[in-house]
């Protein structure tokens, strides 16, 4: 039986004001809509050389400013090149991987756009990773070059030994800002070898193509460890377009300010794009900080940023203040901001627009709100389907013919892509991953669609609303959790008989938190818990770490003998809704107490936070 959600017609959108503002929108950026549509038949255009265009257009226009540095795009220009007629004198040559463990800074958009010149692919490793998910992350896509910042020489070297390391030919860092670090062998100063190479534009430029990937960027996907999804030059490209000349409008005289990490999706393709297709300032950051954001914009001078929803979220928890709207942001571009909030942030902050988009790594499509409505991802020109799904059975809905249906407007559905011509599902590096993917004979016989395993409302109009996302993954502290893989690192324990991740929900808090319902194999008495939190934060970064644990003697399956997740998320963290016993992670995340009712309360009013 298909179980169902309740149907919200609240944001479906007025068909009349839609017509009304499409006509305007094609009006003024019909033109530059049309190109981006056009990019992946013509082929021809790739990041490199809008690089070389702009650094001719905006000469002496700040590209990039990082901490106390600025680098106009002449100067950025110039500088990629040293380090791309650096790697083709090594040579690099098309296709090539060069594996890159850097955080946020001037020197991580350099070298990616020197590879995207050669036709060279960055893999951008997370620096949040270590243990098997950072061994995991090097290994899937060997490179034949490591480029390290000399920040992260540790925990590069922690994993080293089980690294894959007959294809890699060189190994590099790029030192810290006036500080000395002391280096094991082999280790190359990247930063010092390219300082006499030429500035000159390099002819490799010519020979990338629009199509080309041009980074692997690693998500959770919705199972299992990090898997590389694909971004290619036209997600550069049609990114910068799409979201900073149409959605943001910005102009040479606008300053964008990301502070989300180059290594994720929304920073590589959508930032950092948005700012230089646009002729824009970059003002980059390390990392996103609630307590100093608002200064950092007023520092920057910003008139745009970039968000996730958690960012909106932990800025909405805090006190109000003059700092609010004492600031010159007219427009903000990012995805998964809540829409119980989403009226409430525009007004507080003094935002005019709000760009909130929803794209998948592995697919090339997006919905953009374009159109400026509110409470929407808005819409989108690919082909695309919001199907029924039974939410008890865990999977889509098919009918006696055994098609998939629809939902009708309002309701609650799964989002598809169809998988052929330009939104054909790029998919991950590991050909098996990709498969499971993809539903065949969706509507009709030999049919072929995308799973984006993300639940949306419908709301008319081509345009949707975000809902959740399904099953295996969740979102915690802004990254995406795999289920998966923090269960293979439970189920590996000698503790541990089988386990069950979910995301629970915290009212307050952006997200759901990580709980993990555990069978064990010893008695609860006997039970090491400072072990098992030891062996977690051995293997998966912070924010993966489970908040929760539920000990049961049982779990149960649906009549297809699927583990069920569903009851046990809907039953919360509240330690009265069953006899099982509850923990909790310590506010100083250094191992797990025992969760009662009185701590629950603190929880659930804000006194105990996380």
């Amino acid at each position: 039986m298909q179980e169902k959600l309740t149907t919200n017609k609240s944001n479906i959108i007025d068909k009349k004001e839609f017509r009304r503002r499409r006509r305007e929108l094609i009006k003024e950026y019909g033109d530059i809509l049309q190109e981006v549509l056009d990019l992946p038949f013509e082929n021809k255009r790739s990041w490199g050389l809008l690089l070389e265009e702009q650094a001719k257009k905006f000469s002496d226009q700040i590209a990039v400013k990082f901490e106390d540095d600025e680098i106009t795009y002449k100067q950025f220009n110039e500088r990629t090149n040293q380090f791309a007629n650096y790697f083709l004198e090594l040579g690099l040559e098309k296709g090539d991987i060069v594996e890159l463990l850097i955080p946020n800074k001037l020197e991580l958009l350099i070298l990616i756009s020197a590879l995207s010149k050669i036709g060279a692919v960055s893999s951008l490793i997370n620096t949040d990773l270590r243990g098997k998910s950072l061994i995991h992350s090097f290994n899937t896509i060997p490179g034949k070059i490591i480029v390290i910042d000399g920040e992260l020489i540790k925990p590069y070297l922690d994993i080293k030994a089980s690294l894959n390391a007959e294809m890699i030919e060189g190994l590099y860092y790029l030192p810290p800002k006036d500080q000395k670090i002391s280096l094991p062998e082999n280790f190359i100063n990247l930063s010092r070898e390219v300082s006499e190479f030429s500035t000159e534009n390099p002819t490799s430029t010519g020979k990338v193509k629009t199509n080309d990937p041009i980074a692997y960027v690693f998500t959770s996907g919705t199972t299992g460890l990090p898997k590389a999804a694909i971004r290619t030059h036209y997600g550069m490209l049609s990114g910068g377009f799409l979201f900073g000349v149409v959605m943001a409008e910005l102009t040479p005289k606008d300053t964008l300010y990301l502070c989300l990490p180059i290594f994720h999706a929304t920073g590589l393709s959508v930032g950092w794009p948005a700012a230089f297709a646009s002729g824009a300032t970059l003002a980059l950051d390390k990392k996103f900080t609630v307590s100093n954001f608002w200064n950092r914009i007023q520092t920057y001078n910003a008139t745009s940023f970039v968000y996730v929803g958690e960012m909106c979220s932990y800025l909405m928890n805090r006190p109000e203040s003059d700092v609010d709207r004492n600031h010159n942001v007219r427009t903000i571009i990012g995805n998964g901001l809540r829409t119980e909030i989403w009226k409430t942030f525009k007004k507080r902050f003094r935002i005019e627009k709000i760009g909130e988009f929803y794209g998948a790594s592995e697919v090339p499509a997006v919905f953009a709100n374009l159109l400026n409505f509110d409470c929407t991802l808005g819409m989108c020109s690919s082909p695309y389907a919001i199907v029924k799904y039974d939410f008890e059975e865990n999977e889509v809905y098919r009918n006696e013919e055994g098609y998939m249906e629809k939902v009708e407007p309002g309701e609650v559905g799964l989002l598809l892509f169809e998988n052929k011509g330009t939104t054909r599902y790029c998919g991950y590096t590991n050909e098996e991953a990709t498969q499971k993917k993809i539903f065949s004979s969706v509507f009709t016989d030999g049919d072929s669609w995308a799973n984006t395993g993300d639940l949306l409302r419908d709301l008319g109009s081509n345009h949707a609303q975000f809902f959740d996302r399904l099953g295996d993954t969740f979102r915690w502290k802004g990254h995406n959790v795999s289920t998966t893989e923090v269960e293979k690192i439970l189920n590996s324990s000698d503790q541990i008989e089988i386990s069950i991740v979910y995301g629970v929900k915290i009212p307050y808090v952006e997200g759901k938190a990580g709980m993990a319902a555990i069978i064990p194999k010893v008695p609860l008495t006997s039970f090491d818990l400072g072990q098992l939190f030891s062996r977690l934060k051995e293997h998966l970064p912070s924010y993966a770490i489970p908040v929760f644990l539920r000990f049961k003697s049982g779990l149960s399956t649906t009549s297809t003998h699927k583990l069920k997740k569903r009851s046990l998320q809907e039953s919360g963290f509240s330690p009265n809704q069953s006899d099982d016993s509850y923990y909790v992670l310590s506010t100083n995340e250094a191992n797990y107490i025992p969760l009662n009712m009185d701590l629950y309360n603190q929880i659930i009013n804000k006194v105990y936070r996380f």
